[in-house]
């Protein structure tokens, strides 16, 4: 449906992101995948979703020059807020332990935004989503960590995989902005995108 809207758009998705890249093609979208590397950081300034809406932003830059006028981007990222700090991706085990026990009995948030790049504007969009653990055992995060390896995970962990199904005890907002993209938003602004632009 939303494809037929957008035959005269060509959409680039930016992610190398295997959970994106799903959520793209269960959209029914025709879509291009094209990375470029990008260093991940950002000024010490910025807070909670600033941060991710930065991130997604910085992710766009080296695309800019070679854009065409019916090209759509959109690149995203996501970050776990807890204790007023932004939760990245852990380097190693210890750092994943460390952090799952941070957010053991205890709600954070997570936040994925999402930036719209044309040859003629730039838009971004952010979703928050509250996620509560149960009091995990450190029997339970070793287990998850070394069945999982959660390190390409912003929070060290994917709300989808075992420690989801046997942790998270309560969600406000948006499931699929969990795991990566708020499917919602998209699918509402590529709409808007095919009616305006």
């Amino acid at each position: 449906m939303l494809n037929e809207k957008l035959k005269n758009h060509h959409i680039i998705l930016a992610s190398g992101s295997p959970r994106r890249q799903d959520f793209f093609k269960n959209l029914g979208l025709d879509f291009e995948i094209r990375l470029k590397p990008v260093k991940e950081d950002y000024p010490s300034r910025l807070t909670h979703f600033e941060i991710s809406n930065y991130l997604a932003q910085l992710k766009a830059l080296p695309f800019k020059n070679e854009l065409k006028p019916n090209d759509i981007l959109i690149t995203s990222d996501t970050i776990v807020w807890h204790d007023n700090k932004a939760l990245g991706k852990p380097e190693d085990e210890n750092e994943a332990f460390s952090i799952l026990k941070s957010l053991s009995d205890k709600t954070h948030q997570v936040i994925t935004s999402v930036c719209f790049t044309t040859t003629s504007f730039e838009k971004t969009l952010y979703s928050i989503t509250d996620v509560t653990f149960k009091a995990l055992t450190d029997e339970e995060i070793w287990y998850y960590i070394n069945t999982c390896k959660p390190f390409d995970k912003a929070g060290a962990y994917g709300i989808q995989e075992w420690i989801g199904q046997i942790g998270v005890t309560e969600i406000k907002g948006s499931y699929f902005n969990v795991m990566g993209l708020p499917t919602h938003l998209v699918y509402k602004t590529l709409n808007s995108i095919a009616e305006t632009f």
